[in-house]
């Protein structure tokens, strides 16, 4: 019973479905108000060409009000590339409810930010991740079919996070090319072409126990720190994340190799309706 749409300001029963969006993100960061997202960015985001797209669960019969259980929410951005400037969508969270998790519903959010973005003639989105942390890593990589050849050291400073663990927040850059045949391949449940993988970066399976503990944190920060060279040396080699696997340990491994097959695929003519015929452009 779950719905994926887009957030409407107030629903049947008064509740402020925004406002349900900045408590979620507090539940689930766990951010002060130094770090926390308010209402009215989520408001603007709409209002400028973002997105706020929810997931709604009601009780079967639908008697009962719905409750947000899950968001995405994406700003506008212009790129500078080979051909000119290029709108994109960053998007900036993405949240779902304890109690609801490992159902599928973030990558149900993933799907409908790229179906509404491809309708407007957008096709490329971005966001950033924490390298550490497997599940999303496995929903973005391999669920997906983002890619990342940039890692952003420290990219927000100091978090009040307890998700980050007093870590530096390092983050990979995940390009989403909505268009793709490897996006088209993975949403329409076809085989993905097997990449000629150069390197793999392993992320233990405990580590997010170790960022959590004072006793184990800098046993976290070690992996962090080794992990970071091994990108940074992979993408200054032009190597780029273009898998992502769990080992029978439930170790996280980022699968790395060269973009040249991916770059030279042709683009396909979308397969799911006019509104997505529009011509995009790669970055």
């Amino acid at each position: 019973m779950i719905e994926i749409r887009s957030c409407e300001g107030f629903d049947e029963q008064g509740i402020d479905e925004l406002e349900a969006c900045v408590q979620l993100q507090i539940e689930t960061w766990g951010y002060d108000q130094s770090d926390l997202t308010p209402r009215k960015t989520f408001l603007l985001a709409q209002k400028i060409g973002g997105q706020v797209i929810g997931a709604f669960d009601r009780e079967p019969g639908g008697k009962s009000a719905q409750t947000l259980v899950g968001f995405a929410m994406s700003l506008p951005g212009i790129k500078q590339i080979q051909n000119g400037p290029q709108p994109y969508l960053h998007s900036h969270m993405l949240a779902v409810r304890a109690s609801h998790r490992n159902r599928g519903i973030g990558a149900q959010l993933k799907w409908e930010q790229r179906r509404e973005a491809l309708s407007r003639g957008i096709c490329h989105m971005e966001w950033t991740f924490d390298p550490l942390q497997v599940t999303n890593a496995f929903l973005n990589i391999h669920r997906l079919g983002a890619i990342s050849r940039a890692y952003l050291v420290d990219f927000y400073g100091v978090s009040s996070s307890r998700l980050q663990g007093g870590l530096p927040t390092d983050r990979l850059l995940a390009e989403w090319e909505l268009d793709s045949p490897r996006v088209e391949a993975i949403h329409a449940r076809r085989p993905v072409a097997v990449e000629d993988f150069q390197e793999r970066i392993l992320v233990p399976a405990p580590i997010g126990q170790w960022k959590a503990s004072d006793r184990s944190r800098q046993q976290a920060r070690a992996v962090q720190l080794e992990n970071q060279q091994k990108f940074q040396a992979a993408f200054s080699q032009g190597l780029a994340v273009l898998g992502f696997s769990r080992d029978a340990e439930g170790n996280g491994v980022f699968e790395l190799g060269p973009l040249t097959q991916m770059e030279s695929s042709p683009q396909k003519e979308s397969t799911q309706g006019s509104a997505f015929s529009k011509e995009c452009k790669t970055f």
